[in-house]
């Protein structure tokens, strides 16, 4: 990993905002929100950034190359993201950049995944209404992140976004901030 850094000393965090309509999200808004308050991580919004959706793969690759740890956050739809962050990965993590032979550029980085789902929690779980867990739905992003080289590291999920009340995101807000200005984070536990 490099030595990258922001204001606050931890390192250089890129946050990519995938949300087809960040303006009208009650929870993605709020989070992001609160990471720009803070200000200690570079939020970069890929609907606002290519509402034409044609990526531009050298700027999002040097973006990928400035940080050390990336973070996508983004609503969980239908178990997976929304169609313009499977684009970018399809196009940005390309073979000789983020695999193959010389494809090492992201190898050390970290990857963190936020989502924000409509079922409650116990919903995601064995035997639950969707019958897997967070962490199994979420496997191809930690394969990605094992093909890379990238360290996969324990997601962070609002759950039941239609219950949530107002004193509850402003926590969520402060601990998804926390999660991803921390120095150090915890590895994916393994069940």
């Amino acid at each position: 990993m490099s030595n990258h850094t922001n204001p606050s000393g931890n390192a250089a965090t890129l946050v990519i905002v995938a949300h087809p309509d960040l303006k009208t999200s009650r929870i993605n808004k709020r989070l992001t929100s609160e990471l720009e308050r803070r200000g200690n991580v570079t939020v970069h919004r890929l609907y606002e950034t290519y509402p034409d959706e044609k990526i531009d793969v050298a700027r999002e690759q040097a973006l990928l190359l400035a940080h050390d740890r990336i973070v996508l956050q983004f609503p969980f739809y239908w178990y997976s993201s929304p169609s313009l962050l499977k684009k970018w990965m399809d196009e940005v993590f390309e073979l000789g950049f983020a695999h193959g032979n010389s494809g090492d550029k992201l190898k050390g980085k970290e990857l963190l995944i936020a989502i924000s789902s409509g079922g409650a929690r116990s919903m995601y779980e064995a035997g639950g209404f969707h019958n897997y867990s967070y962490s199994e739905l979420l496997r191809p992003f930690q394969q990605s992140a094992n093909l890379t080289g990238m360290i996969y590291r324990r997601h962070f999920v609002v759950s039941g976004i239609r219950e949530v009340s107002d004193d509850q995101l402003e926590k969520y807000a402060m601990d998804y901030a926390d999660y991803v200005e921390r120095t150090r984070t915890l590895p994916l536990k393994r069940r």
